[in-house]
């Protein structure tokens, strides 16, 4: 019967091509999950609900108004003041990490809006060296700090780092001071800063401006902390809690005030906004005057604080 009779021609062999990167592997339960079905979740595991690393870009895409992110100072580039070389010259890793990103340094910043309301936001990028901060970064956040002040809105910074930049020496760990100091006058205008910490924060961020928020908000299951953890358990010769460094871990602890998905992110933002900063909400409430907003704001910032905006008395709490 012909039907039994392998045709000429026909080979059993023959693979078909698949694109690459079109199904990823989840890192924490090792579902193989559809690329696209991925994008659609926001880079949220359906399985067991883990967050990937995602680009400065996806984070504005998802925690923003959509069309609303203006960028500024985007044209600003890094140097090499130190001529630093270690297995690589420091310039050749920059343009590596500029060709593969598209950016210039490991932070975007630029106006946004969040249902509407108006913020100043710094989102930073770790797959552009680590999301190490140099100096190009603290000016940045530095820079958009000052436009939160001079515009009168709330900043968001969304934090993803692993810490000051080697490459640049005493020059990225000025940056900790720096942006500190700016954040300072920030609080003392009354202005709030939302601090959103992503998988990983660490480092010389962590001991800076990513804890140095009114509200602290993290992605489930991000990496937190300062030190390594290899590092800390050889310092202190003992075993460490389950789930040291972890979101939930720091939440338990009280060292932040929030975990919230990824989709529940910009919801979440814009409620905590209408609370601290109503005059930018959708209630179209007339703006008051610069002093009785500061007093308003550090008020509900800070329940203790009874001092005046402008004393030397400092905030409680």
């Amino acid at each position: 019967m012909d039907w039994f009779r392998r045709k000429k021609g026909i080979s059993s062999n023959e693979r078909k091509s698949i694109p690459d990167g079109l199904w990823v592997k989840c890192n924490k339960c090792n579902e193989i999950i559809y690329r696209r079905e991925l994008q659609k979740r926001m880079f949220v595991c359906p399985k067991c609900n883990y967050h990937f690393r995602v680009t400065s870009r996806e984070f504005i895409q998802y925690y923003f108004d959509e069309g609303s992110f203006q960028e500024f100072n985007q044209h600003i580039k890094p140097v090499d003041p130190l001529k630093f070389k270690d297995s690589k010259k420091y310039t050749d890793r920059l343009k590596e990490a500029q060709k593969k990103t598209g950016l210039n340094d490991a932070v975007v910043t630029g106006d946004a809006t969040v249902h509407g309301q108006p913020v100043v936001t710094a989102v930073m990028d770790f797959s552009f060296i680590g999301g190490s901060m140099g100096s190009v970064v603290g000016e940045k956040i530095a820079r958009a700090i000052d436009r939160a002040l001079e515009r009168r809105v709330p900043l968001i910074i969304v934090a993803t780092s692993g810490g000051a930049r080697m490459m640049e020496g005493a020059l990225s760990l000025m940056q900790m001071a720096k942006t500190s100091a700016k954040l300072a006058r920030l609080s003392d205008a009354g202005i709030p800063y939302i601090a959103v910490l992503t998988d990983p924060t660490t480092g010389g961020t962590t001991a800076s401006f990513a804890m140095l928020g009114d509200i602290h908000i993290a992605e489930p299951g991000a990496l937190i902390g300062f030190a390594g953890q290899r590092v800390i358990k050889q310092t202190i010769g003992q075993d460490l809690p389950e789930g040291f460094q972890t979101a939930e871990f720091l939440l338990e602890h009280g060292f932040i005030d929030l975990i919230v998905t990824r989709q529940e992110m910009r919801d979440t933002l814009a409620r905590i906004l209408r609370i601290l900063w109503p005059k930018n909400g959708e209630n179209g409430r007339p703006a008051q005057t610069e002093e009785a907003t500061g007093t308003a704001v550090n008020t509900s910032m800070h329940p203790g604080n009874t001092s005046p905006p402008g004393s030397d008395q400092p905030a409680s709490g």
